[in-house]
């Protein structure tokens, strides 16, 4: 079954919700509620097919040059289907279409991103900005994701 990449709705705020919500009990990303997911709805994308939500991910701006993929999280029943690297991809190329020269992500899979041309770095080089949302994750004393960059080709 393939699926289609489009902007979120108002309508898969709840299914966004349910899909990184349910990588967060597991403390594998940071929790989001409907309200956070509306604010962010305009940076959304989803992944889709059938009317369901399979996948998503978004755009975080943290300066003028720099972006973070927050929020990638696909359907477990879906993982390996390439949708998670077609959300990376398509986001890398929404940061490149604004002209955006960085785009990180903290994460717990390096070898993901890797494949997607981003290369780790340390934690601490990335922009400040990028710490705060971290306060709110139960593992903030004790961090384990891992930083990965992809400079943008102008």
């Amino acid at each position: 079954m393939s699926c289609q990449l489009r902007p979120a709705s108002e309508a898969d705020i709840q299914a966004i919700c349910d899909l990184v919500n349910g990588y967060a009990a597991q403390n594998l990303m940071l929790p989001r509620t409907p309200a956070q997911v509306r604010h962010a709805l305009g940076d959304f994308l989803v992944a889709a097919a059938a009317g369901r939500v399979l996948g998503c991910g978004y755009l975080a701006a943290l300066g003028p040059d720099l972006v973070e993929i927050r929020s990638l999280a696909v359907a477990p029943d879906r993982q390996g289907d390439g949708i998670g690297g077609l959300l990376v991809e398509t986001l890398v190329q929404a940061a490149r279409a604004r002209g955006i020269k960085y785009v990180c992500a903290l994460t717990l899979a390096p070898e993901f991103f890797a494949r997607h041309g981003f290369t780790r770095v340390d934690r601490w080089s990335i922009s400040p900005k990028l710490w705060g949302e971290c306060v709110y994750c139960p593992k903030f004393h004790a961090c384990d994701e891992i930083a990965m960059l992809k400079v943008l080709d102008s």
